[in-house]
């Protein structure tokens, strides 16, 4: 063996679970096919020395796992600086807060919390959200919840189903949480960046994680696993694979998976999303009304106000489903000038001139497939989160869409890596006393 266990995959899941093995005693090798880790998680530093995410960053109140991941690695958490309400913007006009559009947009969205915890919402599995947005009379409300749509889950609308957007809602904490900052999903935030964890799971492991190595195959036999890579193979005795679904059925496997197991990879699809975060030198735009937006223009957009306490400004930016894929037809240059114009008549024009700009589109992302996670298709009956993982031979499986709580989230990342970790020595135990 050249190891007793081969992840595949150095995301926050995977670098979890190698850690946790590793300080059990268990010999252990991550195999990542990008040339850096972190998975769908990725941090760089900008122009003015601060440290920023272009992958998942927020944790949410109840993210109780990624918190004590940030407290033993030395990362310090800071409250995101949030308004009330965000502002919604149409072009040049801002909504008033008791317009009858927002008024209607926020009682749909209290019918579908209701609805998402009724459970019933099988039935509709099949039609799409996007259908049943063309119901809505009115184009602004429409409009809006499109949007929110399209950040929350980063999907095609027309191929997201009403029943995976039940589901979805339900296991992510409700509407409410899902897009609330200061109590919600996107409550604080890390000053060294939540892509710095990874990178700090990662040193710990040292030469154990061995990146550019794109695993091709996996092999199953009796005794154990071979994982083929373009540069050679590794054998072990237990592989796991932390890869999402869409990515990880580029893995082929002798003998072939279960027929349950293929249809879960084949019937889902990664979302398309795109971020960007103009960095300033102050947050200028606190005094202008805030720096939470939802932007209803084309493209829509979400913007929060990540600023780090003392730090230069920080604008993200976040552009989901088909509106991200628009976006690839411009250049650099072109997509600033569209996110950071929409704002212009709302803060001023010094929006227009970022110190630093950076950006990252998932969708095009190889390795990652896209983000933030895995889709079933309408009519699937797999594929709704969280997903089953009961181990094929000595293969297990783990990543963020399998856990039990946030799946999706960075704080679900950890808590898969945990749970497989716990699964797979255990599994060795047995196999050591039998």
């Amino acid at each position: 063996m050249d190891a007793t266990v081969v992840v595949v995959g150095a995301g926050l899941s995977g670098l979890t679970a190698a850690r946790d093995l590793h300080r059990r005693g268990i010999d252990v090798i991550v195999l990542e096919a990008a040339d850096r880790v972190g998975g769908r998680s990725m941090a760089v530093t900008s122009a003015l020395g601060s440290r920023l995410d272009l992958g998942g960053q927020w944790i949410g109140p109840d993210h109780h796992r990624l918190m004590a991941l940030a407290d033993e690695l030395g990362a310090t958490r800071y409250p995101m600086h949030t308004q009330a309400l965000p502002g919604v913007i149409d072009g040049p006009r801002r909504w008033s807060m008791l317009s009858p559009s927002l008024l209607l947009a926020f009682a749909i969205a209290v019918g579908v919390e209701v609805f998402s915890r009724i459970g019933r919402s099988g039935r509709f599995n099949a039609t799409t959200l996007d259908a049943w947005l063309q119901k809505v009379p009115w184009r602004g409300p429409r409009r809006l919840l499109e949007v929110i749509a399209l950040i929350s889950w980063t999907a095609d609308l027309d191929r997201l189903s009403v029943h995976a957007m039940a589901e979805m809602i339900r296991s992510q904490g409700g509407v409410k949480t899902i897009l609330s900052t200061r109590g919600g999903a996107q409550d604080s935030l890390l000053v060294e960046s939540a892509g710095s964890l990874a990178e700090q799971l990662a040193t710990e492991l040292g030469a154990r994680v061995r990146t550019g190595q794109r695993v091709t195959s996996i092999v199953r036999d009796d005794h154990g696993v071979t994982v083929r890579t373009e540069s050679g193979d590794v054998r072990a005795a237990k592989a796991v694979v932390t890869a999402p679904p869409p990515v990880a059925a580029r893995i082929a496997h002798q003998p072939a998976l279960p027929r349950l197991r293929r249809a879960l990879e084949g019937n889902m699809y990664m979302g398309s999303v795109y971020k960007a975060v103009a960095v300033y030198r102050q947050p200028f735009w606190r005094g202008r009304g805030g720096g939470e937006f939802i932007v209803l223009g084309d493209p829509g957009a979400a913007v929060f106000d990540t600023t780090a306490p003392g730090g230069p400004g920080h604008l993200c930016f976040l552009v989901g489903g088909p509106e991200a894929r628009a976006l690839d037809r411009l250049d650099q240059a072109g997509r600033r000038a569209a996110l950071l114009g929409a704002l212009a008549p709302h803060v001023g024009s010094e929006v227009l001139e970022p110190v630093d700009w950076h950006e990252k589109s998932w969708h095009r992302d190889d390795f990652a497939g896209g983000g933030y996670l895995a889709l079933p298709n309408p009519g699937s009956t797999e594929g709704i989160a969280p997903l089953p993982y009961a181990p094929v031979g000595h293969v297990h499986w783990a990543g963020s869409e399998t856990a039990a709580h946030h799946p999706g989230y960075l704080d679900g990342a950890i808590e898969s890596g945990q749970r497989v970790a716990v699964e797979v020595a255990e599994a060795l135990s047995v196999a050591v006393a039998n």
